[in-house]
């Protein structure tokens, strides 16, 4: 079993997401790597809360310009938890 910290690079707020914490929903940049079940447990062992269910998504980098050439932003891989109702995570509370 890997690291929990390796697995969950960072929490993911934008407005989106923050109407998905309403309904106990986070969201995550992952390692592009980790499956749903490594997820699911570095969740439960870093923030001490039940996983319900865990989506996964990859998403692809955009085509970026710089002068004449075209260049790609890397893709990376997004995770959104589920957590049980009436828990919640701290971090996304400040």
């Amino acid at each position: 079993m890997r690291n929990p910290h390796e697995i969950l690079i960072k929490p993911i707020v934008t407005e989106k997401t923050t109407g998905l914490m309403e309904e106990n929903k986070y969201t995550f940049k992952v390692d592009k790597k980790a499956n749903k079940l490594e997820i699911k447990h570095a969740v439960e062992a870093i923030f001490k809360v039940d996983v319900v269910e865990v989506k996964t998504m990859n998403v692809v980098g955009k085509m970026k310009r710089m002068g004449r050439t075209m260049g790609m932003t890397p893709g990376w891989k997004k995770a959104i938890v589920t957590v049980k109702s009436g828990q919640r995570l701290p971090i996304f509370e400040e």
